[in-house]
């Protein structure tokens, strides 16, 4: 067993030779109160170099270091009358070091003395702070490399923007500048043989000039759709009951080497979806798919249900919910990874030049896009492709389409008087001569107000025909909101030229209104006059 003496050399050598600074503290009652200072009665060698004040031993605090006094006093003051032992980090303003300490007390409160280890750790904390300041200087340096990258991005996505522009004007130059010769051309023609008395001949060309013309308005029809501006009038259908006709006609469409196949799901849910539009558009996808078949192949139309939360949602571009899918498979040659995000821009084609106006699959995305949904390509190099159009679930049923007019019936019957408001001359005559020859009483307005006065007067009027975009302060669907107003059973044909299809609520019309895009044909609209007035739908 060690004596006392052995002890305490054991105890001096610790002393003497452990790294940590040490030192022993004793309170007094001060100037400054009760236990207010606190003298050094021990210190180790190893004091001096962590705190970088020599020879303490029988120095008071307040002589020491009277600017920090007080802090110190009351940490190891708080140890002394608690007896609870402390560790904190903190600096030593007068030598500038940074010391971390734990301090426990000696005996009970009565022994005044507290003992207190504790090391330098300055350099700790300069490589702390350095390093913090390199990582804001890292996370500055990132954020400004991110900003570069974007503005580079930004730069290269305008540049996109522009070259799709260009392409899409020339495009268009290229399309029209051809419709626009064999219009002009064939009216030129007919003044011609007419002057020549040579009226037999004038047939072909009238027949060439309509021509011309249904395929311009295909090219605007299709141009409209991919910026989202076409008037849609959607229904809620189960779009099942497309796929028996539909099919018939893609097999006619693609010939006897390509074999049409469908898949219709069980339970499928109804759609609000515009038929005449979505058979376009599906019929848009048969096409390309032939042309990827020149050997022959198949084409798969399917349907489906899908219910997308919002991570598959956000993969899609759309809103987490319920939708409805309609999708066409090719056995074809397939497209490239590296065009593939371009397939539906305007004008983008991979056909041989002649052969395709890259507007197919822009009509489709832009189609999918205003009712609401999406359209997805997948596609390997030698296996096919498949385009899927995604529609939003209708929840109701769906709606049932009056019975189709024979062509007599088209007739006015009872002396039904038609108000006819467009601001272009040539068409609010052709519109009148037509009516005016089945018997309709027309009566003509070419703005908005006058259109307004016409119908707040107490004359008969049983239908009313109106441009959407008009002069005057007043467009067509507020002068049919207004009339509704006093005339609430007034029927309403709105005829449009697409781009102002916001304002007819996007083809959200109500009952007893109907609309017909321009350019139309004679025959379309004197069906669409006969069946407002006749079934009021």
């Amino acid at each position: 067993m060690p004596t006392p003496a052995t002890s305490a050399e054991r105890y001096r050598t610790l002393f003497e030779t452990m790294d940590e600074g040490f030192c022993i503290i004793e309170f007094f009652d001060g100037p400054h109160g009760a236990l207010s200072d606190y003298i050094h009665v021990e210190a180790n060698p190893a004091y001096e170099r962590h705190a970088g004040i020599p020879n303490v031993v029988g120095q008071k605090v307040r002589e020491m270091v009277p600017a920090e006094a007080d802090g110190w006093v009351e940490l190891y003051g708080s140890v002394l009358k608690t007896g609870q032992p402390l560790r904190f980090q903190r600096e030593l303003v007068a030598t500038g070091r940074h010391l971390e300490v734990s301090a426990f007390r000696i005996g009970d409160i009565a022994s005044r003395q507290v003992a207190v280890l504790f090391k330098d750790v300055t350099e700790r904390l300069q490589a702390e702070a350095t390093l913090r300041q390199l990582n804001e200087s890292l996370e500055g340096r990132v954020v400004q490399a991110l900003a570069e990258r974007e503005e580079a991005e930004a730069a290269l996505r305008q540049a996109h923007k522009m070259e799709a522009v260009g392409q899409l004007t020339g495009g268009l130059a290229h399309d029209f500048n051809n419709l626009l010769a064999g219009i002009s051309g064939a009216f030129e023609m007919i003044a011609t043989k007419l002057a020549q008395g040579r009226l037999d001949e004038v047939e072909r060309y009238l027949a060439a000039g309509q021509g011309a013309t249904r395929r311009a308005s295909a090219l605007t029809h299709r141009l409209l759709a991919f910026s989202r501006r076409q008037t849609l009038s959607p229904k809620p259908m189960v779009i099942n009951r497309l796929l028996s006709d539909f099919a018939e006609l893609v097999r006619r469409t693609v010939g006897p080497a390509i074999e049409v196949e469908t898949v219709a799901a069980g339970g499928l849910w109804p759609a609000l979806v515009d038929a005449n539009q979505l058979e376009n558009a599906l019929l848009n996808l048969c096409i390309n798919a032939r042309d990827a078949m020149p050997g022959g192949g198949r084409i798969t139309i399917e349907t489906g249900n899908r219910w997308l939360d919002h991570r598959a949602a956000k993969d899609h571009a759309l809103e987490p919910g319920q939708y409805v899918t309609v999708s066409v498979t090719d056995t074809g040659v397939g497209i490239d990874r590296a065009i593939l995000d371009r397939v539906f821009d305007p004008f983008f084609t991979t056909k041989p030049l002649g052969q395709g106006t890259g507007l197919g699959l822009s009509m489709v995305y832009g189609f999918a896009r205003q009712s609401q949904g999406h359209v997805r390509i997948y596609s390997e190099l030698g296996q096919g492709t498949t385009v899927c159009v995604y529609l939003p679930r209708h929840d109701g049923n769906e709606m049932t389409d009056p019975p189709a007019l024979i062509a007599s019936d088209t007739d006015a019957t009872a002396g039904e008087t038609v108000l006819v408001v467009d601001d272009e001359p040539t068409v609010r005559m052709l519109i009148v001569d037509a009516l005016s020859d089945l018997g309709y009483s027309c009566i003509e307005a070419d703005d908005g107000p006058s259109g307004l006065r016409i119908l707040q007067s107490q004359g008969r009027i049983d239908l009313l025909i109106t441009d959407v975009g008009l002069p005057g302060g007043l467009n067509g669907r507020q002068i049919a909101d207004a009339a509704r107003q006093t005339r609430p059973e007034l029927r309403i044909l709105f005829v449009t030229g697409y781009a102002e299809n916001a304002v007819l609520n996007h083809g959200h019309i109500e009952r007893g209104m109907e609309v017909l895009t321009k350019p139309f044909a004679v025959d379309d609209l004197l069906r669409r006059v006969a069946m407002l007035l006749r079934t009021g739908t």
